[in-house]
């Protein structure tokens, strides 16, 4: 009798954040601003890569901003914020994942049209992110060298979901033994056609292909839609 009063809870609040995303897309989009959820479990690189990326942009005068979520503590957003890039933390408090509100909230007072890049640092988690919109264009799902090839099998939900993949680390691919090939295979198997971009945050390389993806993102959104023809 429990069970499906657990589902019809979740239902609704599933309910309730899509369609606060729905909202904070179509804000997204009337500001111009490309919105990027990194998703990826913890260490696999995500706040190295993200700094290395706000910092880039912002030598280029690109006007970038990110929040980044964790359990606790402000290290991520402290780490950020050397890139010279306006960042806000949030602090689930135990909370597996980031939601819609949280986002909201910690937008309040930042003019998005005077942002070209928002870039959301998930919490570090592999499956409950996956459910949860935010209102973003891009959903990128991050995979460490370190953390072996079978991750995409593994947690196939978050890799369908998404529209990229970036492979980090890649400087310790060597030494871990990390099988490229087969890394890509089980992507593509889980997402055919997933773009996938392959980095080091350390070195630099594969960053400035990382962010013409961006780039190229934001072109496509800023673009009028195609008129249909005959």
């Amino acid at each position: 009798m429990i069970q499906p009063r657990i589902l019809e809870v979740r239902t609704k609040i599933l309910k309730k954040n899509d369609q606060l995303a729905r909202d904070m897309r179509d804000e997204f989009v009337a500001a111009d601003v490309l919105v990027t959820n990194l998703v990826s479990s913890p260490g696999t690189g995500k706040t190295a890569l993200l700094r290395e990326t706000l910092t880039r942009l912002v030598q280029a005068g690109v006007r970038a901003a990110a929040v980044v979520g964790d359990l606790e503590t402000d290290n991520d957003a402290q780490r950020l914020a050397e890139s010279g890039a306006p960042v806000r933390q949030i602090m689930t408090h135990g909370c597996c994942h980031l939601e819609a509100d949280m986002i909201q909230e910690h937008l309040a007072g930042w003019n998005l049209a005077e942002l070209d890049y928002l870039f959301i640092e998930n919490v570090g988690n592999l499956v409950c992110p996956a459910s949860w919109d935010l209102g973003e264009a891009v959903r990128v799902s991050l995979l460490s060298v370190t953390e072996g090839e079978d991750k995409p099998l593994k947690y196939p939900g978050l890799f369908n979901s998404s529209d990229a993949a970036v492979i980090t680390k890649i400087d310790l691919a060597g030494p871990c033994e990390f099988d490229r090939e087969t890394a890509l295979e089980n992507i593509q198997s889980v997402r055919p056609g997933m773009s996938v971009l392959e980095t080091s945050a350390k070195t630099g390389e594969g960053i400035d292909a990382w962010i013409d993806y961006l780039q190229t993102k934001r072109a496509q959104l800023a673009a009028p839609p195609a008129e249909a023809s005959g």
